[in-house]
């Protein structure tokens, strides 16, 4: 047999193996396996339908995500949320698609709000002219998707102008948390936390934070986007609060 006549048993593989680490992901981060819960592959190759060796591939999957450990003459076990790659994506995803995505967002915004100040001050002083512009024309078009009630374009936009931020700040550690920004935001819109049309306000602040960089102002640029992050923490909060008395 060629390398070509096996590919697509290969592409099916990988597509099937990319299902059932999500399936089982899903699983763990909504409390379906607590932690210490033990897990035996012989059970989940009949819950999954799949043989053996696609279970080993997906548990090695999400022991190098933190998620499980294999013990020996005893399974696999569940591994705490702390023990948990929670700067990966995909955990983030997981955790945004269960019943505790609230406590989740409150987490990631929380973290937001400590970093993203910070790398705009620093954009400031070190960012490109050329990011600075694009900033700029960001904010503008930002502002016309919020007006439009363009929320796929609104998010897409969102992202760019974080990621643009994080990354001009000249600090590879922040540019790095662009894709946890991302899924924050993407978590917020498709599971309706997101108002539908963004509140002037809000949309001016981006026009702000991106003048302030292009004008090389570091205050102003962490005093405007401090202000956006706790106008999400102001948004969220109701929700926090709705979890808290439930």
């Amino acid at each position: 047999m060629s390398a070509a006549d096996s590919q697509p048993s290969d592409v099916a593989f990988s597509g099937l193996h990319a299902s059932v680490v999500d399936q089982m992901g899903l699983a763990i981060g909504a409390g379906e396996w607590q932690s210490g819960s033990i897990m035996r592959i012989e059970e989940l190759e009949e819950r999954y339908g799949v043989s053996r060796s696609v279970i080993r591939e997906v548990l090695r999957v999400l022991a190098s995500m933190g998620m499980v450990q294999s013990r020996r003459r005893v399974g696999v076990q569940v591994l705490p949320a702390t023990e948990w790659n929670l700067y990966d994506p995909q955990v983030i995803r997981w955790r945004l698609a269960s019943p505790g995505r609230v406590a989740q967002l409150r987490s990631l915004t929380e973290l937001r709000t400590a970093v993203e100040p910070q790398a705009a001050r620093l954009a400031a002083m070190r960012a490109p002219l050329a990011d600075a512009s694009e900033l700029m024309g960001l904010a503008g078009k930002l502002w016309a998707a919020g007006r439009d009630g363009d929320t796929e374009l609104f998010l897409k936009l969102d992202i760019q102008f974080h990621h643009l931020v994080l990354s001009s700040s000249g600090n590879e550690m922040f540019g790095k948390l662009n894709s946890l920004v991302a899924e924050v935001l993407t978590g917020r819109t498709h599971y309706g936390m997101m108002p539908d049309h963004p509140h002037e306000e809000a949309l001016q602040m981006h026009v702000d934070v991106a003048s302030a960089i292009q004008r090389g102002n570091a205050v102003d640029a962490h005093a405007a986007m401090l202000a956006i992050m706790e106008r999400a923490m102001t948004e969220m909060s109701t929700l926090w609060d709705e979890t808290a008395h439930k």
